[in-house]
């Protein structure tokens, strides 16, 4: 399970294997590093360095309605376990300057089935991921007539129910990312005039409670193999 958010100054993957020459690997969580991120804090603020990029201690306590005391300090622990780094010859010894490490940050579904700490770090990291994502999705909707008409016109909102075999939703998920993972090469360090943040979320799942159907022989589990590709075999 990835995380669906990209350094603004450096989007996510199905799984390291896509990550091309030119963008940086998923990080998978060790346990470790898990416990270390699980806080609300501490996910909202790589969230938001994700987003917005490079920001202070004190810039972050604004917009996250923290004290700057509080965001310094998560800022710290961020730092001891790889998850952001010092802008290099930004700001001053009082006002440090702190950007996102780049690359994905994935859960290892053994911490979903490990149960105990694992399991609720995980579920905490993933549910504040959820929520960052759809407080963003529910500004846009509610003030994103402020960005006028081009902005409005070339977004998109879009929900497909379909039914694929396990192989098929994984070649599914794989095509998508690789269109992402092309923008985010070629424009995730855009200084362009006219561009700002924009988030491309992606959710892929299967149904819980959809049927299954069965195969000629009544059977229901779905043992097709897959290749590499993504192809059926």
């Amino acid at each position: 399970m990835t995380e669906a958010t990209t350094p603004a100054d450096g989007a996510p993957v199905e799984n390291a294997a896509n990550a091309g020459p030119d963008r940086p690997s998923d990080r998978t969580l060790d346990s470790t590093a898990l416990k270390a991120y699980a806080h609300p804090l501490r996910v909202a603020i790589v969230d938001a360095l994700s987003t917005f990029g490079p920001a202070t201690a004190s810039g972050l306590g604004e917009r996250l309605g923290e004290s700057s005391g509080s965001t310094s300090y998560h800022l710290r622990q961020l730092e001891k376990h790889g998850f952001v780094r010092e802008v290099e010859g930004r700001g001053t010894g009082r006002e440090r300057w702190w950007q996102r490490v780049p690359g994905g940050i994935s859960l290892d579904p053994d911490a979903f089935r490990a149960g105990g700490g694992m399991r609720a770090a995980s579920e905490l990291i993933q549910a504040e991921w959820e929520r960052s994502r759809r407080r963003l999705l529910d500004d846009f909707l509610t003030h994103g007539d402020e960005l006028g008409e081009k902005w409005i016109d070339r977004a998109t909102i879009s929900t497909a129910n379909l039914r694929l075999t396990g192989p098929q939703l994984a070649q599914l998920s794989k095509r998508l990312m690789e269109v992402v993972d092309e923008f985010v090469v070629t424009y995730r360090d855009s200084t362009e005039p006219g561009s700002r943040p924009v988030q491309a979320q992606l959710n892929v799942f299967p149904i819980m409670g959809g049927d299954v159907l069965p195969d000629d022989s009544g059977a229901t589990d779905d043992t097709t193999t897959t290749d590499d590709s993504g192809e059926e075999g």
